[in-house]
């Protein structure tokens, strides 16, 4: 009599429980919010750039980054998917406008989000005020990426920029590389434990399929 043969046993796991949210990435004038949004982004993502003209340069100051040609005029978008403990986490990028002429964009974009980066220049340190007051006031959770630029002729510690800003101990204060995706990553990860670690609890809400993995 032959004996029955069993083939293996197939079991189907669950999917991963998945969650979307939204992030702000903002900063001064050329502190590399674009260029940060475009590094990480695993779908094309959308910019507005334009080319600086004359007539903006009466108003955009330009000392420190003179070869800048180009600023955003209304929204960075990308999204960048990752594990994080026991789901995939999408984060869905907003970049800001960094001229304060464009701040009345920012209360659409700041809605719903969970946090924020906040790319801060040393060569232009002033200009991640408007940015820090603008979250503080809002109450929205925030780290500062200080964007480590090729040839910036002086390099600062965490320390010493959060003494600049005058920074509370709990505000993050992290190094990047806006140019390089693990380290934009890193910055986004941080920010994520950052504003997460502050909620009172964060429930994915399931969904039947995989958002996607990073290209």
């Amino acid at each position: 009599m032959n004996e029955r043969q069993e083939g293996p046993v197939v079991t189907t796991a669950d999917p991963p429980s998945t969650a979307a949210v939204k992030i702000i990435v903002a900063g001064g004038f050329g502190a590399g919010k674009t260029t940060l949004v475009t590094a990480v982004s695993e779908i094309r993502p959308l910019t507005t750039e334009e080319e600086l003209t004359l007539p903006s340069s009466a108003t955009d100051d330009l000392a420190g980054v003179e070869g800048k040609t180009t600023t955003t005029v209304a929204v960075d978008f990308g999204r960048i998917t990752f594990p994080y403990p026991d789901m995939e986490l999408t984060l869905y990028l907003f970049g800001t406008p960094g001229q304060d002429r464009f701040l009345f964009l920012w209360h659409g974009l700041a809605e719903g989000a969970i946090g924020a980066v906040v790319l801060a220049d040393t060569r232009r340190l002033d200009d991640s005020f408007p940015s820090l007051t603008y979250f503080e006031q809002l109450g929205l959770p925030f780290i500062v990426a200080v964007n480590e630029f090729e040839g910036c002729p002086y390099r600062y510690t965490p320390d010493e920029v959060r003494d600049a800003l005058d920074l509370p101990p709990h505000i993050p204060v992290v190094l990047c590389d806006a140019r390089d995706r693990a380290s934009a990553t890193d910055t986004l990860i941080a920010l994520v434990h950052h504003a997460l670690g502050r909620l009172p609890s964060f429930t994915p809400a399931a969904t039947p399929s995989r958002l996607g993995a990073p290209a």
